[in-house]
């Protein structure tokens, strides 16, 4: 190989490893691995964790007396009431069946039965569970922002891939509570790391208002990937080939994602310290306050889905746990959609009304989701559920972007942290209540009462439709504004005149 052409490699190499859609793209794998990890687990551990606590899944007496004295289809008929009121239902045993149906149910209905009922009893702690996560990387985030102004972002985006890999076998071989606890509390800190690093990286790497909004859009493309793939996987996997098997599948790709980091990021810390505003001065923004409700409020509703949807469909459905998994599958779709779609057009429209009527349609589908029958029910409201959430998540992520730009320092660890923070916080808030929520008023109140709340905080979108900026920062922007003017303006004499 000649001196030329080694050079020639050298340069393609170095050009390569620089280029910025190489970022996106790895960026759009850790969201990626982060979210499918994160929604694997939803239709796996309630079956699971009621398989560890029966194994001989036994039935009780109080089920063979209703075996001895109702039929199938007047026990399936009303035992979702039942499941929400089981002390009515043992009551009502006490004196006798009031169906009058002479016929015996056969054991499976009772197993059914009886396992919706322990099902219904263990949602609080599987809620739980599922908020560890958040709650964990809720905590984390305010280190992470500051850390990355001091040392730049691929230490922490690499941390975040290291810890990510030790919490994915966690859940591979775990089986117990306490260990798949710690799994999904482990995971939280890989997700504070690669969130605000990945996200600080792209505003970082793309200075333009529009560009930055289609770069972010696809970063939150593997989000929604994530999001998508992960229940049916996790739930066909578990249940033709085995627990462990989702999980080391994510391991694999794990690695490749920690691979492709040390060839192009080579993790390392940077020159000098980035000053920029503190985490302080960002919280007191109202404006930066707004767009982070919108964020919070926008993703409680689904995170409340999360732990409580797969229990009220096996208790009300007989859902097997594939169709668990598969009910998430419309809000995945429309959310990849929305998400792609609203990232480079909502800098065009608005944001401010891209979220705004995006907070609108998700109080319209949660409203929906209850009124559902069957599997095929919940297609519509989950993904117009989906598709909205696309639209606040796409348009407020720049946003944060851009308010640091016109009202501070351009610098986004810590910006982003506050985002990440803001979209923990519906999804720790979100499954921690979800359980004591539901067993106090039932799965429908929930869902209405979340819908109430984001068709209130909807008109609050208003206040970012033309958000202040400081005095210094209006010369930046006018000439931003001016630049992007003139060269649209030539090239579009350049097309007149056949250029």
């Amino acid at each position: 190989m000649s001196y030329e052409t080694i050079q020639l490699l050298k340069e393609f190499w170095y050009k390569w490893r620089s280029s910025r859609v190489l970022i996106l793209f790895i960026v759009f794998v850790a969201l990626f691995l982060d979210n499918m990890l994160l929604t694997t687990v939803v239709p796996i551990v309630p079956e699971y964790l009621y398989r560890l606590q029966h194994p001989n899944d036994t039935v009780d007496d109080t089920y063979k007396f209703l075996a001895k004295n109702c039929s199938n289809r007047e026990i399936f008929k009303h035992r979702s009431y039942f499941v929400r009121h089981p002390t009515e239902f043992r009551a009502a045993l006490n004196t006798s069946c009031m169906w009058n149906i002479g016929w015996a149910l056969n054991q499976t209905e009772v197993q059914n039965a009886q396992r919706s009922i322990i099902l219904q009893r263990e949602n609080r702690w599987i809620g739980l569970m599922f908020a560890s996560k958040a709650f964990v990387q809720l905590l984390t985030n305010p280190f992470i922002g500051p850390l990355t102004n001091r040392i730049g972002y691929s230490i922490p985006m690499f941390t975040g891939f290291v810890i990510m890999f030790i919490s994915t076998l966690t859940f591979a071989f775990s089986k117990s509570f306490g260990l798949l606890f710690l799994a999904r509390a482990i995971q939280g800190v890989g997700s504070a790391c690669s969130s605000v690093s990945g996200l600080g990286m792209l505003a970082d790497r793309y200075p333009d208002d529009e560009e930055r909004g289609k770069a972010m859009g696809t970063a939150l493309g593997g989000l929604a990937l994530g999001v998508l793939v992960g229940p049916p996987f996790g739930g066909f996997m578990y249940e033709y080939v085995g627990k462990a098997s989702p999980f080391l599948v994510l391991a694999a790709l794990g690695l490749f994602d920690g691979l492709l980091q040390l060839t192009v990021l080579q993790p390392g810390v940077s020159g000098e310290p980035v000053e920029g505003a503190s985490l302080r001065t960002l919280i007191k923004d109202p404006y930066i306050l707004l767009a982070a409700g919108a964020i919070s409020f926008g993703n409680v509703g689904i995170a409340m889905l999360e732990p409580s949807l797969p229990i009220w469909m096996m208790a009300t459905m007989g859902a097997s746990e594939f169709q668990t998994g598969a009910a998430f599958l419309p809000a995945s779709i429309s959310y990849l959609i929305g998400t792609n779609l609203f990232g480079p057009m909502a800098h065009k429209i608005g944001r401010w009304l891209c979220c705004m009527i995006g907070m609108f349609l998700i109080s319209i589908a949660l409203i929906g989701v209850p009124m559902a029958t069957s599997m095929y029910g919940l297609i519509i409201p989950n993904g117009i559920l989906g598709f909205a959430i696309g639209m606040v998540d796409s348009s407020m992520m720049p946003t944060m972007g851009y308010l640091v730009d016109i009202r501070h320092s351009s610098v986004y660890g810590s910006v982003y942290a506050i985002a990440d923070v803001a979209f923990c916080l519906g999804f720790a808030i979100g499954p921690a209540l979800s359980g004591f929520i539901v067993q106090a008023f039932g799965f429908r109140a929930m869902l209405y009462a979340i819908s109430f709340i984001c068709l209130c905080y909807a008109p609050l979108m208003l206040f970012l439709r033309n958000p202040p900026a400081k005095d210094e920062k209006i010369s930046l922007i006018m000439n931003e504004n001016h630049n992007s003017f003139s060269y649209t303006r030539s090239k579009s004499l350049d097309n007149e005149n056949g250029y």
